[in-house]
């Protein structure tokens, strides 16, 4: 009995081994890849792709379905719109109706007219081409948002206007996958009875979802909370995303629509914050295998059968989608810039494409070749993506600052010289001017220029980096030079010039940490320090008067911390290294 028992384990070990081999190399290659990628500067999402591919079929052939693994990694997506929906408070969404409704429909609109054109052109019925141009208008969510997030642009004015775009494209589906059915040979028969059946489902399935969302799920997590167990919230938390997910798809409708609706209906609840957390790794995880998966599904052998036919509906498809979606954004008042970027960002198709087309060769409008030919299509434009986002970055000008109510500095003199007017610098002048002391202030950020003019401030256009601004500014006359730039490289260069070229003037400068408190020092400044030193040491001493130290001890051990900090800055100047270690607890000292 017992021998049989140990063999079942036995049997059992080695089989959740063999099930465990296709975690460890998914998981093993994005964590090889990903890195790599990111440190040569090409962004995470093409590291996931090159990882996919590898691995693939047509790599080391590792996995044989990638499908299967897509179907899962579509989840990653769902989690990814409800964490937006959890940050799209309904006040937030209402407010920007009027862009998910007009600039949306609009860039849809034309895109599907322009990218219709593409199949039409050789002669293609105008089903097929309806589907195929319109399936590529169909951006990818998952890619753009990531992109956004990569480059800190979700919570900016550009970045909500893409996102708006999303959600309407998002909405599209439905409409999209009903003129689908009515498109296929013999969808002319659905009598108006069953199209408005569909509908009414959709409908009754958003409205449960909603009702569900304001009567239900506030009171079961606030159950949960009182129960105080984590693992059990994080279970609700997962139930709630995929629910909603499912209802939608159940009611004919996308999962992601499902899921950023749970997000948008939880966003204004008191646990929004602890729901986000504990879907965050799910999503991330699953994010990054939706990527591997595209990867995987890239077929080597169709694109090398049709690589012509692939590389003119790439082209042709990503160009004119590129041209539709900068015209709508000019038309729509963007800056040039901003219409460049949206257009490289969105000029791919989309994993919700896969949707259309699927039900499109269901339904008989394409052919299974076709398919696979518009499937390989999407996922080398999803693959270009990352390649123009490094390209437009790389080539695209820098922007000239917009100088336009910012005076430049000539023949000055004050006796301070104030290089930097941001957060620090405006502190800093505060009491020099308190104490009627002249002060000349350069600045190279010509909004915050304006904006400390509306305050009665007078700072002058000027970069300290530049010899012939600092003797404009009045370097030379001036009893003191304060360097608060936010710019670690510039405020180095910026002593290093000052005491080439006026050596008796005294230079005081913001460090950004220790690192960059050496660096100052071995540049010849005067006096340093580091920005988030005495603010930290404040707060200590707070920390030790709520908890009753007396003064006389606070002040000695503030002194001890202060002792401990420079002898150790001490050995760092005399060693030549840096090695960012305090002396108290051996922590990263910044």
């Amino acid at each position: 009995m017992a021998a049989d028992t140990a063999t079942h384990a036995v049997d059992t070990a080695a089989h959740a081994g063999f099930d465990l081999l296709p975690v460890v190399v998914l998981l093993g290659a994005a964590v090889v890849a990903v890195p790599l990628f990111k440190r040569m500067g090409l962004g995470s999402v093409l590291g996931y792709l090159a990882a996919g591919l590898a691995i693939g079929p047509f790599g080391l052939g590792l996995f044989a379905e990638p499908q299967s693994i897509l179907h899962v990694a579509e989840l990653g997506v769902v989690m990814f719109l409800f964490v937006i929906g959890l940050e799209m408070q309904p006040s937030r969404l209402w407010a920007v109706r009027g862009e998910i409704f007009g600039l949306g429909l609009a860039q849809v609109g034309l895109c599907i007219a322009l990218l219709t054109c593409v199949g039409l052109a050789p002669g293609y019925p105008a089903p097929q081409s309806f589907v195929a141009g319109t399936g590529f208008v169909l951006t990818s969510t998952a890619i753009v948002m990531q992109m956004l997030e990569e480059r800190h642009a979700l919570a900016l004015p550009k970045g909500r206007r893409i996102v708006a775009i999303l959600l309407l494209e998002d909405l599209a589906i439905v409409p999209l996958l009903a003129l689908v059915a009515f498109l296929a040979p013999g969808g002319g028969n659905v009598t108006l009875a069953e199209r408005l059946a569909s509908v009414a489902i959709g409908l009754a399935s958003i409205a449960a979802l909603v009702a569900a969302g304001r009567y239900l799920l506030d009171p079961m997590f606030r159950l949960l909370g009182r129960a105080k167990a984590r693992e059990v919230m994080t279970a609700a938390a997962l139930f709630v995303v995929l629910g909603a997910a499912l209802a939608m798809q159940l009611g004919g409708l996308s999962m992601a629509m499902g899921a950023f609706l749970a997000g948008v209906l939880l966003s204004e609840a008191s646990f929004r914050h602890q729901l986000e957390a504990d879907i965050e790794p799910f999503r991330g995880i699953l994010l990054g295998l939706f990527f591997l998966g595209v990867g995987m599904a890239l077929d080597l052998t169709v694109i090398a059968a049709n690589w012509r036919l692939i590389a003119l509906a790439v082209c042709a498809y990503m160009v004119l989608k590129t041209l539709g979606i900068y015209a709508i954004a000019r038309l729509f008042r963007a800056g040039n810039r901003e219409a460049i970027e949206r257009a490289v960002l969105m000029a791919q198709g989309g994993e919700f494409t896969f949707v259309l087309y699927a039900a499109a060769t269901a339904v008989g409008i394409i052919d299974a070749r076709a398919d696979v030919i518009l499937t390989a299509t999407i996922i080398v434009s999803m693959g270009l993506t990352p390649v123009l986002i490094i390209l437009h970055d790389r080539l695209m000008p820098k922007p000239a600052p917009n100088a336009e109510g910012a005076e430049a500095p000539e023949n000055l003199s004050a006796s301070v010289l104030l290089i930097g007017f941001g957060r620090v610098g405006q502190i800093v002048s505060q009491p020099l001017l308190a104490h009627s002391c002249s002060i000349s202030i350069i600045e190279t950020d010509t909004q915050m220029i304006r904006d400390a003019r509306d305050f009665g401030f007078k700072v002058y256009y000027g970069d300290g980096t530049r010899l012939d601004i600092l003797h404009a500014a009045g370097a030379a006359e001036a009893r003191i030079i304060v360097v608060t730039v936010n710019d670690r490289a510039a405020s180095l260069k910026i002593i290093e010039l000052v005491k080439a070229e006026f050596p008796l003037v005294p230079v005081i400068a913001r460090a950004q940490d220790r690192e960059h408190t050496v660096e100052l020092i071995h540049a010849g400044v005067d006096w340093q320090i580091r920005e988030t030193l005495e603010s930290a040491l404040a707060i200590g001493e707070k920390a030790l008067a709520l908890m009753d130290v007396d003064e006389e001890e606070r002040a000695r051990v503030l002194a001890d911390v202060r002792r401990r900090d420079g002898e150790r800055l001490a050995i760092e100047l005399t060693d030549g290294l840096y090695a960012g270690r305090d002396l108290i607890h051996g922590n990263a000292a910044r």
